[in-house]
């Protein structure tokens, strides 16, 4: 039973480390290539990016949400000055969710809008 308290206690200490890591936001794959001229190999090599680049941003976002989830419940004990500096980091971490979200929208919708010009132009 005793052997379990290090083991918790590890687990228990990576979590919060990971809450208050720094999250890296992902970069934006390339432009989607033009579904008029690309050939199919350059839209699955585009598909494989931008599905890395969602899978990554998912990550960013999970983070963030981390990040958010970590800060104290109970304010009764704060300073207001302490309460102010909580509230402005939570404000800036939701801005950065939701630039992240529309971010994201925009960058796989600019290639899901390519790859249906593609499929139209390559049905058979």
């Amino acid at each position: 039973m005793k052997a379990w308290i290090p083991v918790t206690l590890v687990f228990a200490l990576g979590f919060a480390a990971h809450a208050r890591a720094t999250c890296s936001y992902p970069q934006s794959p390339a432009a989607a290539p033009d579904g008029n001229t690309a050939t199919r190999d350059q839209m699955i090599a585009a598909k494989h990016d931008f599905d890395r680049y969602n899978g990554e941003m998912n990550t960013y976002l999970d983070c963030l949400n981390l990040e958010m989830d970590a800060a104290p419940k109970d304010t009764s004990k704060m300073t207001p000055d302490e309460k102010k500096k909580m509230e402005q980091e939570q404000k800036i971490l939701v801005q950065k969710h939701n630039a992240a979200v529309d971010e994201l929208q925009a960058v796989v919708g600019r290639f899901n809008e390519q790859h249906k010009i593609f499929k139209a132009k390559n049905a058979k």
